[in-house]
């Protein structure tokens, strides 16, 4: 059953420097993220309006929202067809077009959601083993710009295979998107991290907060005040003439451990009675990103150049560089000026292919 929404074709026309970035960086990001759809039998599904007490703990609900009431019909329909991630195969799980208790908010994030393409359809869960691994299994059966969020995750994903239960407090989504040119690819994490970052500093304007200062750390983390708070995993899979993006985000809002979260923060601020909510980081979250992807696509990433550095964590930070030549090994102290696109553009025009794509391995292994 398809669904009306499909991203236009971006323009093109970078420079032959910008191209040749695109390009090496294309390769090194297929090689590290290319995921692989895994097809798998639908697993038995019940539809209703559930409540809290109807539904087993080892359960996986899952409930279907949308901006108008075809629209979660529709998607509840589909739903009930998707394949679970690793480990929640078995047994049964509900989808659902209502859910009666304690959970996300799901009006208060759509009275707040201006975006038209991104976020309109969501599923959400209580518990669920991992939304990245949702959406990738079942990316052709659902809409492109749908949102999976999870109250409680179970095994979370990362770079580097990394998995970790992600608890109750934090905001965990991932959603869907498509992308036709392949040298761009690589840079969709950095406008994913650039909407985040831009969607809390608007957030605390629009509810008179102070704004926290969320930084990122190259390529995909975000940090408040040198501690992590949240961190982005884009994947992708390609079918002709289209990349099938899935974008993870994990954010922090309210556990003070391990690290620190972002109402925390606050508080620090003497900022008492406000709070961040998840719905408002969720819609704020998509109101920008729809408008900075929309840039991206028809201009490139060049034309969020100056954003992106402005939240970048890097800026004047002092590193060691190593050189190695002919058994001797020169080290040097020098000063981060460059953004990263800046600096790989220079690099494209100094390096070899060959060169170039080790020292990017190294950069992003970094």
């Amino acid at each position: 059953m398809p669904f009306p929404v499909r991203l236009p074709q971006p323009s093109t026309g970078a420079a032959a420097a910008a191209a040749t970035v695109g390009a090496v960086l294309a390769a090194v990001a297929l090689r590290r993220y290319l995921s692989t759809s895994r097809h798998r039998s639908p697993t038995p599904v019940t539809m209703s309006a559930l409540r809290t007490s109807s539904s087993s703990a080892s359960a996986t609900t899952l409930v279907a929202y949308g901006r108008s009431p075809e629209d979660r019909e529709l998607l509840a329909s589909v739903a009930g067809s998707v394949a679970l991630g690793d480990g929640e195969s078995d047994g049964e799980f509900s989808v659902a077009v209502s859910y009666e208790g304690a959970g996300f908010d799901a009006a208060a994030y759509m009275d707040a959601l201006t975006a038209r393409r991104f976020g309109r359809w969501m599923l959400w869960s209580p518990r669920i083993g991992s939304t990245q691994d949702l959406i990738a299994q079942n990316f052709a059966k659902l809409p492109v710009g749908l949102v999976c969020v999870a109250d409680v995750q179970f095994k979370g994903r990362g770079r580097s295979k990394n998995v970790w239960e992600s608890p109750a407090g934090c905001l965990m989504f991932s959603f869907t998107s498509q992308m036709q040119d392949a040298r761009k690819l690589p840079l969709m994490q950095y406008v994913v991290c650039l909407s985040m970052t831009e969607a809390i500093k608007e957030l605390c304007r629009a509810k008179g907060l102070p704004e926290l200062d969320v930084r990122i750390k190259w390529p995909n983390d975000l940090y408040l005040k040198g501690l992590k708070v949240g961190g982005i995993l884009c994947t992708s899979s390609y079918e002709p003439k289209v990349y099938n993006i899935c974008t993870g985000i994990g954010l922090n809002v309210d556990n003070e451990k391990p690290t620190t979260c972002l109402n925390a923060a606050l508080q620090e601020a003497n900022v008492i009675s406000s709070r961040l909510k998840r719905e408002d980081i969720l819609a704020y979250f998509f109101n920008k990103f729809e408008k900075l992807f929309e840039i991206f696509s028809n201009q490139g990433f060049q034309a969020l150049e100056e954003q992106y550095y402005n939240s970048w964590l890097h800026s004047g930070q002092r590193v060691v560089v190593q050189d190695a030549h002919e058994s001797q090994s020169v080290s040097s102290v020098v000063t981060i000026q460059l953004g990263t696109y800046t600096l790989l553009v220079r690099m494209a025009k100094a390096m070899s292919c060959t060169q170039m794509v080790t020292a990017l391995i190294s950069l992003l292994d970094w």
